[in-house]
Order: structure tokens, then C-alpha cells, then sequence
């Protein structure tokens, strides 16, 4: 008997690893038959999406035989619709905030799933609230995967050669572009400028407004009806972006031989000469990739970082939004094996994997992982502001992006563009 209990029990433990799922580091346990066979397929805008396809060998670690897959459709906006009725119906895609409640994208937000359903069990406690925007039954029908803010990358070695600080303050910020004009730098701050998309004024302005309309519900809502008064709220911004211009300290004819707001203003950057480059993050995270391509930074590398900009006393501003979005398509095939996915990808670990390898902002609360992001996870909380939350609308962004555009070119007046909001 105590040999055949002996056997029992050793063919118990035998059994016992092969049953009990393995568990990673960050304490993801999977939840379904390892030996589950399907295919999940993840459809958006990037062109490639090496960073996701790092997640998929990751997650094939626990599902082997689980075919994941990224796709980008042609025409991805205008489409999705189409391509989430069809027989190929994607499991995750890409989404954006502004296809809630907007007609012309009805048919991809009546498939998305309700993210916030505990039963899903994903860990949205890791993520920034000020990136989740659930609807008015509290349903969260997209998590954030990367975030966008705006700022300047700033030469850390070039203010250290000038014995110059990175300013913090408006007063600082006048300063050190005034203190490198004086040693010979022809634009101090830089940026794209020749189109009103990415332009650098948007990025300059748009905080500052966001922030104004943020601290008055009477103006949030004067800008949302396209009220020519809620123009006022832009005036300090626009003010203060024709000062650095007026002052020469951003030159517009060095800005304008930029050719775009993505490769050309990186490497533009990493020619050494300038000390701030004004961008978004989405530029920022091209940086890694082009360090090798430019000459100039392989002879000479430096350290930079990526800081707001300080357009007021008291700072700049975290305008902390999200950049990219999934949603679940609630109808598609294999949708507990989705979930299963989403619940791996959506936790502290993996959304921080994928944005050191995207290099973009991580949607997490961990924003100092990545020593470039560090300044923005100094600021403080009362300078973060999340558009989505607060209520900025797309139609109210474009209006500060086209004004900040026009005044920044001298096409109209500061005057001009506070009394033409709403007709942009």
C-alpha cells in the first residue's frame, strides 16, 4: 500500500506544473487551455508595428499555438467600418476618442467592448486616469497604448557647454535664448513651420489654451459652440509665441528649411547646433532609430531629453493625452482568447515593454522609466492636463491650431485670430 500511495502521488506532481499555468514576473497568470489554436488579428494606422510584434512572442510564450497578426488596411479611418462587417473582421483596432458619438464612425463604436467589465480582469489601475474616458454609463470602450504630449527636446550637453540650466519658467526661458543668441546660435528654439499640421506653434499655443479653458466651464463651453468670444482665452498664448518670435529667438526662415515635423526635425536636432527643438512626442519617439542615421550625431553624440515648454511663470504643462487606442471588436471570432491577449498587453510591464521599444510616451504612471520622458513625470499634478477629460473637441483643437499657425506666419493679427475663433 505505501508503494502504491508512493506512485500515486509522484504521478500526481508530474502532473501538477504541466496543469498549474506559469506565472511572469509582473504576475500574469494565464486563464484559458495553453494548448488553445487560433488566430487574433490586430488591425490600425502604423505602417509597422514592430513593438506589438515583440508582444506577440511574448504572449506566445503561454499560447503557443495562438496565431497573432498586425495589420494596416488601406484608407484605415474612411474603412474600418466597412472592414469590421466583413467576413475578416479584425479583433483589436486602432480607436480614437473623437469616433465616439460621431456618426460617420457609428458602425466602430457599436462594436467596441466594454473594457471596463471586471469580468475582463484587465489591470486599468496601472494606466493614467486622466487617459481613459468612459462613456456616460461608465463603459470604457478604448485603453490607451501610447500617450502624446507636447515640449522640446533640449540639448542637455550644449547647456552644459554654456553653463546655461534648462529653463523651467517663462523669465528662464527668455534667458537662455537671449544668452544663446548672444553666443552666436541663429534660433535658440526650433521647429517645423511650414504647414499648420505638427507646426511648432500649435505646440506652443495649444497647452496654453487648453489650460485657460480648463480653469473656466463658462469659456469650455463658449469655445465647444464655436463662440468668437471664447477667442480671448488664446491670447496669451498667442502673445507669448510672437514674443520668442519677435525677439529672434525662434528663427521662422532657419524653422522653414525643415521639410517635415518627423525624420527632418530629428535630424535637424541632432546636428548639435540647436539647443531646443519643439515637437511632440510622436516626434520624439523616432529618435532611437535615427541617432544611427545621422552623421553628424554618430561623430558627436550628446544627451538630450524631452521637457514642456515653459511658456508661463509657473511652468508648462503635461498635456497628457492618449495617442493610440484599442478597442475589442464585441463580435469578432476567438473573442476569450482577445481578452486573454488584452489582458496580458494591458498591464504595467508589457505597455512599458512596447513604449521603450516605440520609444513614445508609456500610457502607464510610470513616466520616468524612459530617461528621455523624465521631465514630464516631475511636473506637477495640477500642470497635467488631459484634453479628453477637460472636453476639448477636435473641431475646438483645429480652431487653436489654424489661429496659432496664421499669427505665427504673420497671415493675420493676434487681434485678428481672438475675434475669428469659430471660423477657422
Amino acid at each position: 500500500m505505501k508503494k502504491l500511495l508512493c506512485a500515486v502521488l509522484a504521478a500526481l506532481l508530474a502532473i501538477l506544473p504541466a496543469a498549474c499555468p506559469a506565472e511572469s514576473a509582473d504576475g500574469f497568470r494565464p486563464m484559458l487551455d495553453p494548448d488553445t489554436a487560433c488566430t487574433i488579428t490586430v488591425i490600425g494606422s502604423y505602417s509597422n508595428f514592430e513593438a506589438l510584434e515583440a508582444e506577440f512572442d511574448r504572449f506566445n510564450e503561454y499560447y503557443p499555438d495562438v496565431e497573432l497578426s498586425y495589420v494596416k488596411p488601406d484608407d484605415y479611418n474612411n474603412l474600418l467600418g466597412t472592414v469590421l462587417e466583413s467576413s475578416d473582421a479584425p479583433n483589436i483596432f486602432f480607436s480614437y476618442q473623437w469616433m465616439v458619438g460621431n456618426e460617420k464612425y457609428r458602425t466602430a463604436w457599436e462594436h467596441m467592448e466594454d473594457l471596463a467589465d471586471p469580468a475582463l480582469g484587465l489591470d486599468l489601475g496601472c494606466l493614467r486616469p486622466g487617459l481613459m474616458s468612459p462613456d456616460a454609463e461608465g463603459h470604457l470602450l478604448m485603453v490607451p497604448v501610447f500617450a502624446r504630449n507636447y515640449g522640446m527636446l533640449v540639448n542637455n550637453d550644449l547647456f552644459a557647454k554654456e553653463g546655461l540650466q534648462v529653463p523651467a519658467t517663462w523669465q528662464e526661458l527668455l534667458d537662455v535664448c537671449q544668452a544663446f543668441l548672444d553666443k552666436g546660435y541663429a534660433s535658440p528654439l526650433m521647429g517645423y513651420s511650414a504647414d499648420a499640421s505638427g507646426c511648432l506653434m500649435n505646440c506652443l499655443v495649444y497647452p496654453e489654451v487648453v489650460a485657460a479653458l480648463a480653469a473656466s466651464p463658462e469659456a469650455l463651453k463658449a469655445a465647444g459652440d464655436m463662440d468668437p468670444a471664447a477667442g480671448e482665452y488664446m491670447r496669451p498664448g498667442l502673445e507669448a509665441m510672437m514674443e520668442l518670435i519677435g525677439k529672434g529667438y525662434i528663427n521662422l526662415e532657419k524653422c522653414n528649411e525643415i521639410s517635415d515635423n518627423y525624420t527632418q526635425v530629428i535630424l535637424r536636432f541632432f546636428e548639435g547646433d540647436v539647443p531646443m527643438m519643439i515637437c511632440t512626442g510622436d516626434t520624439v519617439s523616432g529618435t532611437g532609430k535615427r541617432e544611427s542615421q545621422s552623421e553628424a550625431f554618430s561623430a558627436s553624440p550628446f544627451t538630450y531629453s524631452f521637457t514642456p515648454v515653459p511658456m508661463s511663470e509657473a511652468g508648462g504643462y503635461f498635456i497628457d493625452s492618449p495617442s493610440i487606442q484599442f478597442s475589442v471588436n464585441n463580435t469578432c471570432e476567438n473573442l476569450d482568447m482577445t481578452n486573454e491577449f488584452m489582458r496580458f498587453l494591458v498591464s504595467r510591464r508589457e505597455l512599458n515593454e512596447m513604449a521603450s521599444v516605440k520609444r513614445l510616451v508609456t500610457p502607464t504612471t510610470d513616466l520616468s522609466f524612459d530617461s528621455v520622458y523624465a521631465p514630464f513625470g516631475q511636473v506637477p499634478a495640477e500642470r497635467v492636463l488631459s484634453p479628453e477629460v477637460i472636453g476639448i473637441t477636435d473641431a475646438m483643437a483645429t480652431q487653436i491650431r489654424n489661429a496659432a499657425y496664421k499669427v505665427g506666419t504673420g497671415e493675420i493679427s493676434v487681434d485678428e485670430a481672438v475675434g475669428k475663433y469659430g471660423s477657422f
